[in-house]
């Protein structure tokens, strides 16, 4: 089968999108499928690679978004769908990608739409009116569009099953067990930013407003403030970098940038005391996820999705520098052992390999047996829908 996944919104560097992206890519070539994904990007290019075919279409950067680009050419996109035949779509993006539900509609081609963020919660952070009224217009239109939606989580999935949409499938993403690993903890790494009498905090993410990147400082100061000797590591870029620098001009805060391999990230989250995700709208957090899988707990905030992805494992908070802080110290108070243990056996519970039998299912594909049993609650199925209107007997024969 040729699943033809398109994406708008993925970055130069590795983020949660481009990870994401990558690890299904290759979980359904080890399936025995041909995966193709079509990204924005600088110049044209088309190779082949570990997750199947990569195809990248030019297009110009979105301003003040971070190096953020679009397939804006539906013309140009529409010739490549059709000379691609895909016998399924994945689209990562339901705003200027919502056209291409129609597009396999009227060829017999079964679409699936992948909700990454909460549009309400994304509405909320950009001060949009009428947040809801206007997310769930839009929300309605995407779930009508395609044949499968797909949340990775009952957060993300709230604002769909709120308009009782009858096509919507939970599928948690997964971490690499294997890169971010315990193991990956360096004694080198942690003297580089933090003596040993200090408290390492680390904030792995995207710099921009969604993320909430200024409380991470806040909390901080909130932790010196209580005579805590913290510092922190802000690893990652964005627009918000030069506002951060000036909020932090007085407190121990180092500004890693974007770390491109990923074993460095993982040696700098194993060898964190703590981590953060601020975000109020993350709707699974990858970041907070790997720091998991590397037996570092991580405080996350109580309004996104990542109290139902860390469990036990960490501690969800109000969104407030004094409430990161107290969380922090409390994790502190439990034995290290014990805490990064719980950490690690949270995120044993994501592999990628059960994410990829999810997708497929969800594709309405039975994957190939791979030694990993599905759990029965990973998946909560949409509604088969019958044949499409305006489908002929080839196209439905193709859909079926």
């Amino acid at each position: 089968m040729r699943i033809v996944r398109l994406a708008n919104f993925v970055t130069v560097h590795t983020g949660g999108l481009r990870t994401a992206l990558r690890q299904l890519g290759r979980g359904y070539q080890r399936a025995g499928h041909e995966a193709v994904l079509v990204i924005p990007g600088r110049r044209h290019s088309d190779k082949m690679t570990k997750q199947g075919r990569v195809i990248t279409l030019p297009s110009a950067p979105l301003p003040r978004t971070g190096g953020y680009r679009v397939l804006a050419g539906r013309r140009e996109l529409t010739k490549l769908l059709d000379s691609l035949e895909p016998d399924r779509i994945e689209v990562s993006d339901r705003t200027t990608l919502r056209w291409t539900g129609n597009w396999a509609r009227q060829r017999g081609v079964r679409s699936m739409m992948v909700s990454h963020e909460s549009l309400a919660g994304l509405l909320g952070v950009w001060g949009m009116p009428k947040r809801d009224t206007l997310a769930d217009r839009f929300n309605q239109r995407t779930a009508e569009a395609f044949d499968t939606i797909v949340c990775t989580t009952a957060f993300a999935a709230a604002e769909f099953r709120r308009l009782g949409v009858p096509n919507l499938v939970e599928v948690p993403l997964g971490v690499d067990l294997e890169v971010f690993n315990p193991s990956r903890m360096d004694v080198g790494v942690r003297s580089r930013y933090a003596r040993p009498d200090e408290l390492l905090v680390v904030y792995a993410s995207r710099l921009s407003a969604a993320k909430r990147p200024e409380l991470a400082v806040d909390a901080v100061a909130a932790l010196r403030n209580g005579k805590v000797p913290a510092v922190l590591v802000m690893a990652g870029d964005g627009t918000r970098r030069t506002a951060l620098a000036y909020r932090a001009a007085r407190l121990p805060v180092r500004f890693a940038g974007h770390i491109s391999d990923r074993r460095a990230v993982a040696a700098l989250l194993a060898s964190a005391d703590v981590t953060l995700s601020p975000g109020p709208v993350e709707t699974f957090g990858l970041a907070a996820l790997e720091s998991l899988a590397c037996g570092t707990p991580v405080v996350v905030n109580e309004q996104s999705a990542l109290p139902e992805v860390v469990g036990e494992a960490g501690v969800a908070v109000p969104g407030t520098a004094e409430a990161f802080a107290d969380a922090v110290s409390g994790l502190m108070e439990r034995p290290r052992t014990e805490r990064r243990a719980a950490a690690r056996a949270r995120a044993e519970n994501f592999g990628w390999q059960r994410s990829v039998q999810g997708f497929l299912q969800a594709h309405g594909v039975l994957p190939e047996p791979v030694g990993v049993p599905l759990p029965a609650d990973l998946i909560r199925p949409a509604v088969p829908r019958t044949r499409k209107p305006g489908t002929d007997e080839a196209g439905a024969a193709r859909y079926a």
